[in-house]
């Protein structure tokens, strides 16, 4: 079977099964559908609504059963109990709401792993499209380099040109195919970590269509929607209802029951006689001794250390965002400057360049040098290209928002 050369970042094989296809912009839906570490944070969902199930709930009774067989001295007796604990505080509300609190940091946490992922796996995306147009780039280049190279031999062979700068051509364009070798073994590196993220097979056939998109500034957003801010939040009230469960705890629970069972007694003029009893019982705990001082006080201390880290961690994600901010602006502006400035005149020297070595004007070490220039100018605005979208999804990730 004939396989025709496409131009893409990623390793085609050719055979009958279609490999995935995937743009830019869909990787983010890919990984939360097949991301194995996400299918497996989701199952502390459960866990967390497992737990709020049995929370909130009184105790099970207790039945008691005492019965004692006659004797010379008192004759046969039976009794029973049947007991049940109350709280004497809000112990079983704030033990649900800590659940429920619990369940919506489990819920934000699955968000918080998603953001990063994604972020993670867009990156290497990114990455991998940069990285093709920089071997699209050397491909280019080491034509170029090969018709300078055989022009030059050319030359050489006529007497016309020294051989030594028929050699430096040579070894320009080994150069620059040692650099695109290069490139594809970074290629490789990149596919590899992608596809797990992506729920690819290590053997299996992916591609990433399109180009990087526009240079467009997204607009402000703000950072307190992100998923790691909010469960930082959910996890101060939950230490501040924690806390408050502890002081609830100060009251052990009073127990409330019947008691009852079958007696004989001696009865004047009659003698044994078989009768019964039923009576009610309270049983009240004295906080002589213990009020769960020591709960409360490190429940209370827990609950400050995570206020502090809340406002820790919102310093550090408006950082985060207005950094990946500046960073977008500066490399748009970069590219902008470079490729509509610099780059038209260095490529506009370079042909004059290569014109006058061809009419014997100029030597091969200017030509050689000014289309390194040219090489390391277009490089530059593929890379601040790069670093741009890279900013981007820092910055998205920075503000829990993602856009294609």
């Amino acid at each position: 079977m004939h396989c025709s050369l496409v131009p893409t970042f990623l390793l085609f094989a050719c055979t009958g099964a279609s490999a995935l296809t995937l743009p830019l912009s869909g990787i983010a839906g890919r990984v939360r559908a097949h991301h194995p570490m996400l299918k497996a944070a989701r199952v502390a969902i459960e866990e967390a609504r497992g737990r709020q199930l049995g929370s909130g709930r009184l105790g099970n009774p207790t039945l008691g059963l005492d019965w004692r067989t006659e004797s010379r001295i008192e004759p046969g007796s039976g009794l029973f109990s049947l007991e049940q604990a109350f709280p004497l505080t809000r112990r079983l509300s704030l033990e649900k709401k800590l659940t429920s609190q619990l369940v919506t940091a489990a819920e934000l946490e699955v968000r918080d792993v998603e953001r990063r992922l994604i972020a993670e796996a867009r990156t290497a995306g990114v990455r991998l499209l940069a990285l093709e147009k920089q071997r699209s780039l050397r491909q280019q280049q080491m034509e170029l380099a090969r018709k300078l190279s055989d022009f030059a031999k050319g030359r050489a062979a006529k007497g016309e040109l020294s051989p030594l700068d028929a050699g430096q051509a040579q070894v320009d364009a080994q150069r620059l195919l040692l650099e695109g070798r290069r490139l594809e073994n970074e290629r490789i590196s990149l596919l590899g970590a992608l596809k797990p993220m992506l729920g690819v097979a290590p053997a299996g056939d992916f591609a990433i269509t399109g180009g990087l998109p526009a240079l467009v500034m997204p607009g402000v957003t703000p950072w307190q929607r992100r998923a790691d801010f909010q469960l930082a939040q959910t996890h101060t009230q939950a230490a501040q209802t924690d806390a408050e469960l502890a002081r609830a705890k100060r009251l052990q629970d009073v127990s409330v029951g019947l008691v009852g069972g079958p007696e004989q007694q001696n009865v004047a003029g009659v003698g044994m006689e078989r009768t019964g009893f039923i009576g009610f019982r309270v049983s009240i705990p004295l906080p002589f001794w213990n009020r769960n001082q020591g709960e409360i006080a490190e429940k209370k201390a827990t609950a400050e250390r995570k206020r502090l880290e809340t406002e820790a961690l919102g310093r550090q994600i408006a950082s985060e965002a207005d950094t990946a901010r500046r960073e977008m602006q500066a490399n748009a502006d970069l590219v902008r400057e470079t490729r509509d400035k610099l780059l038209p005149l260095v490529l506009e020297q370079t042909v004059k360049l290569e014109k006058a070595y061809e009419s014997g004007q100029t030597d091969l070490l200017t030509v050689l040098r000014a289309r390194d220039q040219r090489l390391q100018l277009e490089a530059a605005v593929l890379d601040a290209m790069r670093d741009f979208h890279l900013a981007r999804i820092r910055y998205e990730s920075a503000t829990g928002t993602i856009t294609p």
